[in-house]
């Protein structure tokens, strides 16, 4: 579905079922060089069971025009208008790695227009190493090969993830060049990058939320160590917040590493 955010025609994977706001929606962020196919199981499953879908492509990625976002803050901003474009009063929003600070920005800045906040692969802060930052920005090949590798603790992914069969390393790298590719004005993978790393407003966003939220990481993740997103559930709690974490033996791509413990974990929570 293409919806008019911004003045900018914006692609949404709707899991193939036809767009309803009167329905509870889910809308779904993606991170750093992904674009909405990267929750395909997951957003598919919900559609087929009374949810509506927005598995948004950011600006400046892939199907949606626009300036890719600089900032969690601008990012942020754009989840507002997507609402506002699509004519969802209320919504949840799971966000994955950078998406999930986006998500986290804008459910502190919607404040009752969000259900829930699911926070997939989050740390805060989100430091990005000096080496990956140079390396995307002016070697990105090496970088996406060194991301792939540091987000994964498995090269086989589950039958339900994208297919036996499927080479996950392979299809990853393939995702990550065709984002890139996607926006010759702009390098998503760098700027993505320099969002994450320069976002300083976490522990304030997490206590201004009004939402629960679950919290969904890797112990193997290499990419958002588990211990880093320690101070963001430490802060919810304190401020009363409704917390849930759920710790899957994978590392940063839960999406396809645990697919169904990855959906599970979403699904219950949203439903609850």
């Amino acid at each position: 579905m293409i919806l008019t955010v911004n003045n900018a025609p914006t692609y949404c994977y709707t899991g193939g079922k036809p767009f309803d706001a009167a329905k509870p929606t889910v809308v779904f962020i993606h991170g750093v060089l992904h674009d909405h196919s990267v929750w395909i199981l997951q957003s598919r499953y919900l559609a087929n069971h009374g949810f509506n879908v927005l598995a948004v492509d950011l600006p400046g990625h892939c199907r949606s025009a626009g300036e890719a976002p600089s900032t969690v803050e601008e990012a942020a901003d754009f989840i507002g208008a997507l609402l506002d474009a699509a004519g969802v009063q209320r919504a949840a929003l799971v966000g994955h790695s950078w998406g999930s600070l986006i998500a986290l920005e804008a459910a502190s800045r919607l404040q009752e227009r969000i259900s829930h906040l699911v926070l997939v692969g989050t740390a805060f802060p989100m430091k990005v190493s000096q080496v990956l930052l140079d390396a995307s920005l002016n070697e990105p090949m090496k970088a996406l090969k060194l991301v792939n590798v540091f987000s994964r603790s498995t090269l086989a992914a589950p039958p339900s993830a994208l297919g036996p069969g499927t080479w996950v390393y392979g299809a990853s790298m393939a995702l990550g060049r065709r984002v890139l590719a996607s926006n010759r004005a702009a390098n998503v993978f760098h700027r993505g990058f320099k969002a994450c790393d320069s976002y300083a407003n976490g522990e304030v966003a997490i206590t201004q939320i009004t939402c629960p939220v679950l919290f969904v990481l890797g112990a193997q993740d290499q990419m958002t160590q588990p211990q880093a997103a320690q101070g963001l559930i430490g802060k919810a709690r304190e401020s009363g917040k409704t917390v849930r974490v759920t710790n899957l033996p994978v590392g940063h791509h839960q999406m396809t590493e645990t697919p169904d413990d990855t959906l599970f974990a979403i699904r219950d929570f949203i439903a609850s």
